[in-house]
Order: C-alpha cells, then structure tokens, then sequence
C-alpha cells in the first residue's frame, strides 16, 4: 500500500504515540494598552464627576446658561433677522422668560404656603378619611404578629413645619448662582454666533471645521425643537389638568394646573409627583375617597396618553430617546445637581447622543445580523 507524505510524517513516530501539543499562544482578550487606556478613561471620568459635583456652585449656573442659551439663540436669530440687534434681542429674550416664570411661580407659590400653615389640620382630616383602611390595617398586623413581627405600628403623622426652609434652600439657587445664571445666559445668546465662529476656526484642518459646524447647527436645532415642543405639550398637559382640576371641585385649579405644566418638564418624577399631589389634595378637599381620587385618576389617564401618544407623534424618532436612557441620565444629573440636574439631563443626553453620532466612525465594527 502506497504511504502518503503527511502520512509519513505523521507515523514517523511510533504507533500510539500522542502528538505533540501546539505551542502557538492565543491573544489575551484584553491587551495590557487596552485596559490601561480603560483604567485612564474611568479615573477621568470619576475626576470630571468630583469637580462637578464640589463646583456646582459655578458649573451649575454656567451649564444652565449655555444649555438654555442655545435653546433660545433661534429666537435671538429670529429678532436679528427683524432688524433687532442681538445683544438687545437677548435682553428682550431674557426679561420675557423671566416674567413667564414669575407668573407661574406667583401661581404656585401662593397654595403651598396656605397649605404649609394647614398642615396639622390637614394631617387631622387625611387621617380621618382613611379610616376606611382600618381593617386591611388590623389584617395586616395580625399577619406580622404571626410571623412573629412587632404588634406595633408606627402612627400617622404629616410632616412638622420645619421642612419648608430646608426644602425652599435646596430647590432655590443662591443669589449669586442666580446673578451668574442670568448674566451668562444674556452674554451666551448676545455672542452666540462669535462663539460658533471660534469653536470652528479653532481647528485647521477643513473637515474638523465641517464636522464642527454640523454638530453645533444639530445641537442648536435640536434643542431649539425640544424646548419648544416640550413647552408647548407641558402648558397643555397644565390647561387641561387645570380644567380636570375645575370640572372636579378640586381647590385652586389655576395653581394645580401650573405645577403639573412645571413638574413635567422633569421626566418619569414630575408626573409621578403630580399624581401623589392631586391624591393628597383630593383626599383633603372631599368628603369621600372616590371623590378626591377623581382627579389624580383623571390626570393618570391624561399622563399616560400624553406620554405614550402625543408627545412620541410630535417629537418624532428624530428626538425620542430611549426610556432607560433617560431615567439613568435623570438619576444621575438629580443626584450631582438636585431639581436643575433633572431639567437639564434630558437637553444633555441628546448633546451626548449627537456628540456620538458625530464623533464616532461611521464603519466602526457592528454586531452580525441575528
């Protein structure tokens, strides 16, 4: 029988000998640049957070300015195009905006500090009306007293006054915050366009300037689009709520409307938090449970198809984001800045959406097609 070459070779030694092990070394799966680059990126990113969150006092105000300006900056375009001189447009932009939230603050303002002084009569009256939860109660209790918990229940009791002045601190920026925030937001609009200019002149090559102007048009529309579909659908959300509020019987529908326009404006917390208002307020202001829940049921019927309807239809795919996207960026911008993180972390994710898709290559590696 004819003996091939690899056979040959392979019988060279004698029969049943095992072969001999391949020395050839497989890559690591991480290189050692790899995960040193990986370690550098993390350590930097933790930097950024810690000087964020000990500067909020400066970056805040700042931050807040730059997003809101470039926001407004297509009304400044608008007024400049009529013949308005920018700087002038901006001081017209800033007043207008300033008077629009003093409104609507004088709307709120005036219920929460009459329903502050209320509160042990108002504790007095909700614990009055949910005695019809009694017996689930007792239930409840024999059950924790068989599985051998406490027979105690801790007592129903509102919140004592002291809570306002804290509470009114950490929603309140400081005057100076305050000061800051206004003159670097009129200065931001006023030289907007000089900015623009000196961010993309700031690089020689020709593509990294049209690759920088594009980002900046696409974060200026899109923000600018944002700001005004979310105002419109949230003044909305506050007349209709407002009339659910009037057509119930519900105390100061005016004020209640406001404060459901301005929580939405924060996502997944605001209506949640409007939701638990209405109850508590409900509860207060009627003899029956059924008739205080009418109108939290109500604005949870009207929240749900405003949130999973119209505000997608309106917005389009161009500005939705994805929904664990935006409860992580609002967890984590609520926890660094409180209350103005959770404005601006909406705005800020689609700034880093768009960063993303401007500054990543377009042929990076992709996952195979399932």
């Amino acid at each position: 029988m004819r003996v091939l070459p690899s056979e040959r070779l392979i019988s060279g030694n004698s029969e049943g000998d095992p072969l001999p092990e391949s020395h050839v070394e497989l890559p690591p799966v991480i290189r050692r640049t790899e995960f040193v680059a990986f370690a550098l990126t993390g350590l930097l990113l933790i930097a950024i957070v810690a000087v964020l969150y000990v500067g909020k006092a400066f970056f805040l105000p700042v931050v807040m300015a730059f997003v809101t300006g470039t926001m407004l900056s297509p009304a400044a375009s608008f007024l400049e195009r009529s013949k308005v001189p920018r700087s002038l447009g901006a001081v017209l932009i800033v007043v207008v905006v300033t008077a629009v939230i003093a409104f609507i603050v004088a709307l709120i303002a005036s219920p929460v500090m009459e329903w502050s002084t209320r509160l042990p009569e108002l504790g007095a009256q909700l614990k009055d009306k949910l005695h019809v939860f009694d017996r689930p109660v007792a239930l409840w209790r024999e059950m924790q007293v068989m599985l051998g918990g406490s027979e105690e229940l801790p007592s129903f009791q509102m919140p004592k006054i002291e809570w306002v002045q804290p509470t009114l601190e950490f929603l309140s920026p400081t005057f100076t915050e305050f000061l800051l925030f206004f003159v670097t937001l009129i200065l931001f609009i006023a030289s907007w366009r000089d900015l623009r200019r000196a961010m993309i002149m700031t690089f020689s090559d020709h593509e990294a300037r049209l690759r920088t102007l594009r980002i900046l048009n696409e974060i200026e529309v899109h923000l600018g689009n944002y700001l005004l579909t979310v105002t419109l659908i949230n003044v909305g959300v506050g007349v209709v709520t407002g009339l659910i509020c009037a057509l119930t019987g519900m105390p100061n529908p005016a004020g209640l409307g406001a404060l459901a326009a301005t929580l939405n404006f924060i996502p997944i917390i605001g209506p949640v938090a409007m939701f638990a208002v209405l109850v508590v307020v409900g509860l207060v202001a009627f003899p029956t449970i059924g008739g205080g829940l009418m109108a939290a049921l109500a604005f949870g019927g009207l929240t749900f198809l405003e949130g999973h309807f119209i505000t997608p239809t309106i917005i389009g795919r161009r500005l939705a984001l994805n929904a664990l996207a935006v409860l992580l960026a609002l967890a984590f911008w609520t926890w660094l800045w409180g209350p103005m993180g959770a404005f601006l972390s909406s705005p800020l994710l689609i700034v880093a959406l768009i960063l993303k898709e401007h500054l990543l290559p377009e042929n990076s590696p992709q996952l195979p097609q399932a």
